[in-house]
């Protein structure tokens, strides 16, 4: 399914973000920190501290940009501790500004926040 649809092009960021998926089939709600390292539309590229084996299904939360809850699918996991994710829905160009505008890559120092559009 994921294969067909369309990809976007992944852009460089450096956002905290926090993964929370169910461990133990709905026994135990289980967090991890992680940092947003690319982003797209319908994908994220994460960066996790250590080695963790993750679910195949989880949340993503990007708490600078007050972006919540958005459901991710395993893609493929890096050696390097990072990972590829496909969201279940496609962030909107407002959510991908925000990120962007949190942001603490280089690339991103000259964004703007336009207030009137929140």
């Amino acid at each position: 399914m994921y294969d067909r649809e369309s990809r976007f092009k992944m852009e460089d960021t450096m956002n905290a973000g926090r993964i929370e998926y169910t461990e133990k089939h709905v026994m135990h709600m289980a967090a991890r920190r992680c940092d947003v390292v690319r982003i797209s539309m319908s994908g994220a590229m994460l960066a996790l501290l250590t080695q963790t084996n993750l679910p195949t299904e989880f949340v993503l939360d990007i708490p600078d940009a007050r972006i919540m809850k958005i459901g991710c699918v395993l893609m493929r996991q890096n050696a390097n501790n990072t990972v590829d994710v496909r969201f279940l829905r496609l962030l909107t160009q407002k959510e991908l500004d925000r990120v962007f505008i949190f942001s603490t890559h280089p690339a991103h120092k000259d964004k703007k926040l336009d207030v009137r559009s929140w």
